[in-house]
């Protein structure tokens, strides 16, 4: 049930990040730390958090601007007077990276947020000038006690930065933690402290925030989080005040400049799709973009993450049936459902807008379930939970026709080496929709063994049905079919 006496929010998951941050601030040893993950994601939380775990009181953060040096260094100066940093205040980049060796030595730890935007042609001087504070660092470590820490959300402005054998900083890092979603058992404890805890809610969160817990605290900031869908949708992205309405924008497609929007929202749309389908769609909306769709679809994978290639389990790297998807359940979520919905505020009913909008996530679970039930069966593998132990990555696996002309498609493959076991599933949003589907998933599976074999000729092959929640009597249709009937609740236990 909803808390009916409101909880205080607190730090939830990250044990292992924040043991190791925590641990890398107790040295009292020079240090050159970088922190990476996506917007929101929580790496200023998490810095924050092993700070004061650690005791360290003498702390400049500074969120670095997308601007002019002149717009940097105004910034930063706000950031000094916020802290309390004693002395004087940069004026120019070269003074700014000797102000912060000057801190570091003093014992300061000095985070800078948002890092990656020194990459800007107008800002790279002063990798070279920080570039030369940290040698002269290096070489003292032994009697320093302070350290840097730089924060970014662009992967691959901040490997520029870092990571480049010609860039100034080049092997200057000591120390990198790459933040990345939280766990389900720590969505979890979010929703048993906050909202109610039950299958049902944690798709419909997970397939729209899935593990940023920034998103779930602007939603128990706005006193949603428990809040039926519609109402955490309307006050979450449809009203004047909205928080997360720009979010999508801002992050990411505010990077793009308005490129590549035809290919993201395709794909936010048409999960799964392949590379056939991509150009048949650009070429359908605009011909004279249509040569332009695979090196679209490079830049969106490389540069920026935002789509995904996965290939079937056990395929090669080269094979060409690979499908594409976005990476991101947020984005997916509002290029699917949001985005054109909240748009049109001022020129539809917005209950009406509301409810379009939730008729299209949910249609949008159904993909967002095979993802949620493929992390829940890598997190209790990891936990020792449950009867089944991964000793293979999770993926689906699909074939337009196998040996005997039938399509194959299954959502889920699981391997057990050590028991020769492999299990083989079908998700389905609705419980309802499990047990009539059974006999002609029985199908994709035999098309599967047929494609597999000898592979699994010994093994025990174990048939899954999975939904988000199952009563007794679709328990007993899955079971009468021959599967093993599981739901979210089951998944659940013991995380």
């Amino acid at each position: 049930m909803t808390p009916t006496t409101p909880t205080a929010w607190e730090f939830y998951g990250r044990s292992p990040e924040l043991d190791k941050l925590t641990a890398i601030l107790r040295r009292n040893r020079w240090f050159f730390a970088k922190i990476t993950g996506r917007r929101r994601i929580g790496k200023t939380s998490l810095v924050h958090e092993a700070l004061k775990r650690a005791g360290r009181s003498k702390v400049l953060y500074a969120q670095i601007p997308d601007s002019d040096p002149a717009g940097v260094l105004s910034t930063v100066r706000d950031f000094y007077d916020l802290f309390g940093v004693p002395g004087g205040r940069p004026l120019d980049l070269r003074t700014l990276a000797q102000d912060i060796g000057r801190l570091v030595r003093d014992g300061w730890v000095v985070a800078l947020d948002e890092f990656q935007y020194f990459h800007r042609s107008a800002l790279y001087e002063f990798t070279s000038h920080l570039q030369f504070e940290v040698d002269q660092l290096t070489a003292q470590a032994a009697t320093v006690t302070g350290g840097l820490i730089v924060l970014g959300s662009i992967h691959t402005e901040m490997a520029a930065l870092l990571e480049d054998r010609a860039a100034p900083l080049f092997n200057r890092i000591t120390d990198e933690l790459p933040v990345s979603h939280l766990d389900i058992a720590s969505v979890m404890d979010i929703m048993r402290a906050h909202a109610e805890p039950t299958p049902e809610r944690l798709l419909f969160l997970w397939n729209l925030f899935e593990g940023v817990p920034k998103f779930y605290r602007d939603c128990y900031e706005q006193g949603v989080l428990g809040a039926p869908r519609t109402e955490l949708l309307d006050t979450m992205f449809f009203s004047s005040s909205s928080p997360l309405r720009n979010e999508a924008d801002n992050w990411f497609l505010r990077e793009l400049r308005g490129r590549y929007d035809l290919v993201l929202k395709f794909v936010a749309t048409h999960p799964g799709c392949t590379n056939g389908d991509i150009d048949a769609h650009v070429r359908s909306v605009d011909p004279t973009s249509a040569s332009q769709a695979s090196g679209y679809i490079k830049i969106l994978r490389e540069k920026f993450g935002m789509i995904d290639r996965l290939q079937p389990i056990f395929a090669k790297p080269t094979a060409r049936n690979g499908r594409f998807y976005i990476t991101d359940n947020f984005l997916r979520s509002w290029l699917a459902a949001l985005q054109t919905a909240t748009a049109a505020v001022h020129f539809r009913p917005v209950p009406q807008l509301v409810a379009g909008a939730d008729a299209k996530l949910i249609e949008a679970e159904g993909h967002g379930l095979e993802r949620l039930v493929a992390r829940l069966y890598h997190e209790r593998s990891r936990k020792g939970l449950g009867d089944f132990s991964l000793t293979h990555r999770i993926e689906g696996f699909w074939d337009k026709a196998d040996r005997a002309g039938a399509q194959v498609e299954i959502d889920l493959v699981a391997l057990d080496e050590d028991s020769r076991t492999i299990r083989l599933g079908t998700c389905k949003r609705s419980g309802d929709k499990l047990a009539p589907d059974l006999r002609r998933f029985d199908g994709h599976i035999n098309g599967f063994l047929r494609a597999m074999q000898p592979r699994f000729a010994d093994w025990q092959v174990e048939r899954v049905a999975i939904a988000p929640t199952l009563t007794g009597a679709q328990r007993s249709a899955v079971e009468a079919a021959g599967y093993v009937a599981q739901d979210l609740g089951d998944l659940l236990v013991g995380l």
